[in-house]
């Protein structure tokens, strides 16, 4: 399992993904991202080896995406250099003993991932409150 991230990362705040404090649209996408990579290694630490590889990777920053084309007003970089990370991320061996880890295609290496990431109690409160919310959807 891939899962996207982004090197635009921020501390995450519990309360947001609550609904209880409002965000600026770049820092709810970078508090995303790294809730994203929270999850992803908390539940690859959970399923161990009797899960899918699940890593997280930031496919490259500042690619051609209509997204950078719209927020910052550049065309942006050959948007296939995440899409051949993203590919190999997904099929190859070199990421086969990689569960939750974070790829930074800007750095071309696995690398560490933001501090929140390495926190087990907030990544334990942060899959709780997204199994809240998630649980609310069908009120």
């Amino acid at each position: 399992m891939v899962n996207v991230s982004s090197a635009a990362q921020s501390t995450v705040d519990l309360r947001a993904l609550a609904g209880q404090v409002d965000l600026e649209d770049f820092e709810a996408y970078a508090q995303s991202k790294v809730a994203l990579m929270m999850w992803s290694r908390h539940l690859a630490q959970s399923l161990k080896k009797q899960g899918p590889v699940i890593v997280a990777v930031n496919p490259g920053s500042m690619l051609g995406s209509k997204m950078v084309k719209e927020a910052f007003g550049v065309a942006g970089g050959d948007i296939g250099i995440g899409a051949e990370i993203l590919c190999r991320a997904a099929l190859s061996s070199d990421f086969a003993e990689a569960s939750g880890q974070y790829f930074d295609n800007d750095a071309r290496r696995f690398a560490a991932p933001h501090a929140d990431v390495l926190e087990p109690d907030k990544c334990a409160q942060l899959v709780a409150n997204l199994r809240d919310v998630i649980g609310r959807m069908g009120d």
